[in-house]
């Protein structure tokens, strides 16, 4: 495969091709922060686009010292939170795992529910609450905690993303956690009358 850099050189070169390589490197990465994001498929797709727009019109000045990834990133969640303070929250999905290839909003491969109908309407209660809960968190600690938790980044790397201390990510991750543990204390609470 080749170098991430050597395909932006392309890019910066004007080669008309290699910018499609571009969006077809990074699509579903950033589709998939995107998705984790927003919720659904529908704005999803729009701040994907919204995201390679930017990106088409920043790469003449991409600095080869970061990582293009990383700085995809940082574009989906500038643009991300742009959108948030444009428009009002909306809840984050939390089915996985989902089908980011041909972009359906529901999750794939998944078996039929073999328990019965009391536990799939506790597991639907449940994701919404969390999903809930997730929205009620600020624009910027949701944020912080999907990359996190839904992405694997290290602190590093998100504080790399969103050109923010270690410190600060430290800060709203330790925020975001407390908030949702307060938010669904009653599954703590439930956890603890089974045990």
């Amino acid at each position: 495969m080749q170098d991430e850099h050597e395909l932006v050189r392309r890019i910066q070169a004007g080669e008309s091709s290699a910018f499609r390589e571009f969006v077809q490197r990074y699509q579903r990465d950033v589709y998939g922060l995107a998705y984790d994001l927003c919720g659904n498929h529908h704005d999803a797709e729009d701040l994907s686009q919204e995201v390679f727009i930017k990106a088409h019109r920043s790469l003449g000045s991409f600095r080869s010292d970061a990582k293009p990834g990383s700085w995809l990133y940082r574009i989906t969640m500038n643009t991300f939170l742009d959108s948030k303070r444009r428009r009002p929250v909306q809840v984050v999905s939390l089915d996985a795992p989902r089908d980011t290839q041909s972009g359906d909003d529901h999750p794939v491969d998944m078996p039929a529910p073999t328990a019965g109908p009391d536990r799939v309407t506790h597991s639907a209660r449940v994701r919404d609450d969390v999903a809930a809960a997730l929205s009620a968190l600020s624009s910027q600690e949701r944020t912080v905690f999907v990359m996190r938790h839904y992405h694997d980044m290290t602190i590093k790397e998100i504080s790399s993303s969103l050109s923010i201390a270690e410190g600060t990510v430290k800060s709203m991750l330790f925020r975001s956690i407390r908030k949702l543990r307060d938010r669904l204390s009653q599954y703590r609470e439930e956890a603890g009358d089974l045990a």
